[in-house]
């Protein structure tokens, strides 16, 4: 897959060192992956929910933290939407960013 913004997660990562691991590994197994349906994504990523408008959001690091993306399998391209706390991802709405 491609991903789009990846400055996104190195930029979460200089406030949120802890992350680190869990989003660099994330991003490793999504650029070697080739999804092509919901369905072969939850057989890497099982928690990963779909949410509407082709967004899907990934609990990082045992859920500490969640990234939201925007999934277009036929042109196997990732967006990066979001990424935040729990806290910050109560207060957005996922379908809008």
């Amino acid at each position: 897959m491609v991903i789009i913004q990846k400055s996104r997660i190195t930029e979460f990562i200089k406030e949120y060192p802890k992350a680190a691991d869990a989003l660099n590994r994330w991003y490793l197994i999504c650029k070697k992956s080739s999804w092509g349906n919901h369905a072969a994504l939850k057989e890497t990523f099982i928690t990963a929910d779909y949410i509407g408008a082709n967004r899907y959001v990934f609990n990082i690091k045992g859920n500490d933290f969640r990234l939201v993306t925007m999934i277009h399998f036929s042109k196997r391209t990732i967006y990066i939407r979001f990424i935040g706390t729990h806290e910050m991802y109560d207060s957005i709405d996922c379908l809008k960013i």
